[in-house]
């Protein structure tokens, strides 16, 4: 009987991780109290709290889901892009809600030349957080690319509405504002 009831939770309990109600609340507050924040930040302080942005995207609600992108993400720092893939599509498929989860994967599909894949996991995150200013920068990236440098000041210019003090997303945006002047 023991055996059964173990069996029975590995079974039913490996399936699809969703956070609780109240995780999520407290979660979605405290990101719209830092994305409010961000908006009014300066030199001083925007690069805390974009770290705790980050840092509050990389928590699922889940011990093992948070494992599973630890290692996608060790996996992409040691440049092992299959096992990468291979730990955040375990991820999205068990926790599908996960924004960060997508974005991960988007990452690892890019670097692995696979831009069509990577659009359509950046397309995931951002119907998830909207405000993902590094899936947006992301896309705009790719856009710019794939040649498509009016759509990629669009993605970038929306980034930089949502994190206005990012060094690297102005430079995206001057650097083809730039170059769209010089195509005139």
């Amino acid at each position: 009987m023991r055996i059964f009831l173990l069996i029975m939770v590995f079974v039913f309990g490996v399936g699809v991780v969703v956070p609780s109600v109240t995780y999520a609340q407290d979660r979605q507050e405290q990101l719209d109290a830092l994305f409010e924040q961000l908006q009014t930040a300066d030199d001083s302080n925007w690069e805390a709290l974009e770290t705790e942005i980050w840092e509050l995207w990389a928590r699922s609600g889940s011990d093992a889901m948070d494992l599973l992108l630890q290692r996608g993400q060790d996996a992409l720092e040691s440049g092992k892009l299959d096992h990468a893939i291979s730990h955040l599509s375990a991820l999205t498929d068990h926790a599908p809600n996960f924004a960060e989860g997508w974005n991960a994967r988007a990452t690892a599909f890019y670097l692995a030349g696979e831009l069509g894949l990577s659009l359509d996991d950046i397309a995931r995150t951002l119907v998830l957080e909207p405000r993902h200013f590094g899936a947006l920068t992301g896309l705009g990236l790719i856009l710019e690319e794939l040649g498509d440098d009016v759509r990629a000041l669009d993605a970038y210019r929306h980034a930089l509405a949502i994190h206005p003090q990012s060094d690297d997303i102005k430079g995206a945006v001057a650097r083809l504002e730039q170059k769209r002047v010089k195509d005139i």
